[in-house]
């Protein structure tokens, strides 16, 4: 596997720092680079399956009538069906609840349980959660971006939102800077 583009230009001078230093560093150079640059690949294969994951699961929310919060077994259930999609030999046996949450988990989506309407209830991924990461990793050019209020939305919050301030700020007289009182 040849090192091309961008990891080319990176490692090049110090392939070449390596070779005019001799000895041992010209190899463990090119082996660093070469376990560095496969590392890279592996990572970017990752990132594309998630990214297409987003688009299925929007594809999903969009042939279901876009509702508010599949439970998962039904969000699985529907990318399995897909025969084009890498879901069915996703991992030993298919795409599980574990792994769409552990794939979902970088973009901040987690399931979270519901009550459905027949009193039972499940894990389900709101759709509200998924705005931001369609926005930013799989926009759809057919539809607007969200709004600053639906992205605001869709990032979790953690604990209260602070109090705003209350009472007067501590200024001084308008005759001079604040400070202590001289004694006398």
């Amino acid at each position: 596997m040849p090192v091309e583009d961008r990891a080319a230009d990176t490692w090049e001078p110090l392939v070449i720092i390596a070779d005019l230093a001799g000895g041992h560093w010209p190899s463990r150079a090119r082996a660093a680079c070469l376990a560095m640059t496969r590392n890279e690949v592996v990572q970017d294969e990752q990132t594309t399956l998630k990214t297409r994951l987003l688009r299925d699961v929007r594809r999903v929310f969009e042939q279901e009538g876009n509702k508010e919060a599949p439970r998962s077994q039904d969000l699985l259930a529907a990318l399995l069906q897909d025969a084009e999609a890498p879901w069915a030999e996703y991992g030993t046996k298919g795409l599980n609840a574990y792994h769409l949450a552990n794939l979902l988990r970088d973009f901040g989506i987690s399931p979270a349980n519901r009550r459905f309407e027949n009193g039972r209830q499940a894990k389900a991924y709101a759709r509200n959660q998924f705005f931001d990461a369609w926005a930013r990793y799989c926009p759809d050019p057919a539809q607007p971006a969200p709004t600053a209020d639906e992205a605001a939305l869709a990032r979790p919050t953690h604990g209260k939102p602070p109090a705003p301030p209350s009472g007067t700020l501590p200024i001084g007289p308008p005759s001079g800077p604040a400070g202590p009182k001289p004694t006398r």
